[in-house]
């Protein structure tokens, strides 16, 4: 067992953080007070290699591995999770299921500009009335002369309002099965699609749509893998991001303690610095401790994925964790700052209301519960 980083890992960290703090940094109070992620940083980071970074180099992507992308992840929502997030939707969700199993005419319309941040994708899965029953799908595909046409609703879409195309789920027969959900490739602007950009309280530098789609036209060469049919890629797809959401709160729970622990060191109250109280001293420890027991599971996960043993209760295990101590790290945070943890000149407001993101997205931490107890032989 071995617990170190290599020397490529910390370059690939190195490489974030400074990113982050030359370039990122005078861009990050504009995007979240108007709400608009600045695009070129999508170009920059393809640049860098940090799109790709788990990808082969066959596939246009850096040869690293995931471990590499969790950290990637790590430093960008340690900085900021609008910023991380727009990133995870682009270089996981969005052109993942392309590499896995697209043709190669798809990858190289596709995935290839998008590791270059030439085009910038999402991933439209959630609806309006589905919640988290990927099963209960409504938006269909109905077969046509050339292609297939869509009708339906996607609601919370990353990336929506500014993509270049999106990856869609809709069912392309009316059973309620697996068999029947599958990916298309649409490209925009589409006229069948409606997109609305939603206004947040979290993550609000990240742009987030509300897609209305009616008879919206998809040609047969962007039916992914020219296949129906494609749920377990979802399914696969969204174990594996599990993983990287983990390292995006395990990032935001990082900057919370650290943003703590400087107020402590330097606010004094009776003479005295408030982090040598007992009860400030303890949430600290208290802090330091879960986060480091996260980092320890989320960087285990990474490896199970580059083992390629990785299975569905064991992800649910690391983002459950990882994304609860966020939430907890970032709201004790907020308690020790006292009146000022609701000032926006400080940052640990922001980091809570964005880590309250993951808890609920990509799967709830109920959802993540029922998938560690069906593994334990429970039917919850």
């Amino acid at each position: 067992m071995d617990f170190q980083f290599s020397s490529e890992h910390e370059a690939v960290r190195d490489t974030v953080q400074r990113l982050c703090r030359e370039e990122l940094a005078p861009l990050l109070e504009e995007a979240e007070e108007q709400e608009r992620f600045p695009r070129h940083v999508f170009q920059r980071w393809g640049e860098l290699g940090l799109i790709g970074v788990r990808y082969p180099e066959e596939s246009g992507g850096s040869g690293l591995d995931k471990i590499s992308d969790c950290i990637v992840r790590e430093e960008l929502s340690y900085f900021s999770q609008a910023f991380a997030t727009s990133w995870s939707a682009h270089s996981h969700l969005g052109i993942w299921p392309i590499w896995k199993i697209g043709t190669a005419q798809q990858k190289a319309r596709f995935l290839e500009p998008a590791m270059r941040g030439e085009k910038i994708s999402g991933f439209g899965l959630s609806e309006p009335d589905g919640g988290s029953n990927i099963r209960a799908m409504t938006t269909r595909a109905e077969k046509v002369d050339g292609g297939w046409t869509l009708r339906g609703a996607k609601l919370y879409i990353t990336n929506a309002p500014f993509a270049d195309f999106l990856l869609v789920a809709a069912r392309t027969s009316p059973e309620l099965t697996a068999a029947a959900i599958s990916l298309f490739i649409v490209e925009l602007p589409n006229a069948g699609f409606d997109i609305h950009k939603l206004k947040k309280e979290g993550i609000r530098a990240s742009e987030t749509g509300l897609i209305h789609i009616d008879d919206a036209f998809v040609p047969d060469d962007c039916l992914l893998g020219e296949v129906t049919g494609t749920y377990p890629v979802i399914l696969e797809c969204l174990s594996e991001n599990r993983v990287g959401v983990a390292a995006n709160a395990l990032g935001m729970a990082r900057a919370a303690l650290d943003a703590a622990r400087a107020y402590a060191d330097e606010r004094v109250v009776a003479g005295k610095r408030i982090g040598d109280y007992q009860a400030i001293a303890h949430r600290l420890a208290d802090m330091s401790a879960n986060i480091e027991a996260a980092k320890w599971l989320v960087y285990y996960g990474a490896w199970r994925v580059d083992q390629g043993t990785l299975d569905s209760a064991t992800a649910a295990k690391v983002k459950l964790i990882a994304t609860e101590t966020a939430v907890q790290t970032s709201e004790q945070a907020i308690r020790i700052l006292g009146g000022a943890g609701i000032m926006r000149e400080y940052s640990v407001g922001r980091i809570h209301r964005d880590a309250l993101v993951y808890v609920i997205g990509e799967g709830t931490s109920d959802i993540q519960r029922n998938l560690i107890a069906r593994d334990m032989g429970f039917k919850p």
